[in-house]
């Protein structure tokens, strides 16, 4: 089934869009770019850049300061974060958050909490398993003072962090398929297991390994964590891996894998978002497509199936919805393609606007 989700428009951006996060009235977006945070309409894509990390920008949130006015945080990889006043780009303050990169930045629902991972991939073994990060690769932040609140181990490198919809716990992923859920307050290790699905060991172009958990999201009530990447394969460097969610029950001891993506119904690429829809029962995975029709679909939360798909021609590396759910913002990038003739280099930043369905049943 075709999604039959209207695209408003496309945002060009000068450099790609690794992340992106929304204004509470649902009309700013903030992009986190490889060469900073731009501000942007998301109405007529006017945008400006107002916060710029020593290298690229990896992660971007909006969350309440003091007397509740907004304020950008975003991740860098210099390893900082960056809190903005967003109205002038003055630099509240800058944290140096990691020793390497921070691969994500994810905030609590309330907006009162970041929390950034990170970690490099050092070989440990003779088999090449990482080892592990002289330094804690999760760590949370209070998003008012930039406190830090928790720091907490997984094995580097950790690639994704998610919180609850409670904002009490927080949950990360890393390269190997290991997955954890904590208790904030209390730092206690709540679940811990590891699904293979989702790294690969290169054996055709080099031996080492590769993909990960992409993305984490816990589901509206909590109950279970979904988990986006790319399935195993033996090229990882081909990216022709299986387009792949899983959901697991995480509260159970150890924790239940209860459904991922079916047969047949999907292509080969890596998905890097996956996002809950705010009122109606799906959730959306987007990503890169290597072989087959769909980068961006739309997935029943309950039966799993696939309900609609569409391709962006792009490669989306974030998605976020407006407060009501109306309207779907994907950020990513297109090729750069070199200098342009007549000299300087294309916009090769991306964030499509789409305007979606009535509810999921209609589709």
């Amino acid at each position: 089934m075709t999604w039959n989700a209207h695209l408003l428009r496309w945002i060009e951006l000068p450099t790609a869009a690794l992340a992106v996060d929304l204004s509470r009235d649902g009309r700013t977006l903030y992009a986190a770019c490889h060469d900073g945070v731009y501000r942007v309409d998301s109405e007529n894509g006017e945008n400006e850049r107002v916060a710029t990390h020593e290298s690229w920008t990896s992660g971007v949130c909006v969350v309440d300061g003091e007397n509740e006015d907004p304020v950008v945080v975003s991740s860098g990889y210099d390893g900082a974060l960056l809190f903005t006043d967003p109205r002038d780009g003055r630099t509240i303050r800058r944290i140096q958050a990691h020793g390497f990169w921070s691969w994500q930045l994810a905030h609590s629902p309330d907006r009162r909490l970041v929390a950034s991972v990170t970690g490099q991939y050092l070989c440990g073994s003779y088999d090449y398993k990482p080892r592990p990060s002289a330094e804690p690769t999760v760590r949370v932040f209070d998003a008012r003072s930039g406190a830090l609140v928790r720091e907490l181990e997984l094995l580097s490198p950790v690639l994704s962090v998610a919180f609850d919809p409670e904002g009490k716990r927080v949950a990360a992923g890393n390269l190997m398929g290991d997955v954890r859920v904590w208790d904030i307050e209390s730092g206690a290790e709540l679940a811990a297991w590891t699904t293979p699905s989702f790294t690969g060991w290169g054996i055709i172009k080099g031996h080492y390994y590769t993909g990960g958990v992409y993305s984490l999201a816990f589901s509206p009530d909590g109950g279970d964590l979904y988990l986006a990447g790319m399935g195993t394969t033996r090229d990882p460097a081909a990216g022709n891996g299986r387009q792949l969610w899983q959901r697991f029950a995480w509260r159970e001891s150890p924790p239940v894998k209860r459904d991922e993506t079916h047969e047949g119904e999907s292509g080969q690429g890596l998905m890097e978002t996956l996002r809950f829809h705010p009122s109606e029962p799906y959730f959306v995975m987007a990503g890169r497509i290597q072989k087959g029709e769909w980068n961006v679909a739309l997935f029943d939360r309950e039966s799993g199936a696939k309900r609609a798909s569409f391709s962006t021609e792009t490669r989306v590396t974030d998605a976020v919805f407006s407060p009501g759910g109306e309207r779907l913002f994907l950020a990513g990038a297109v090729n750069q393609n070199g200098p342009l003739p007549e000299g300087g280099y294309r916009k090769y930043g991306r964030i499509g606007v789409y305007a979606l369905p009535g509810p999921v049943r209609e589709l």
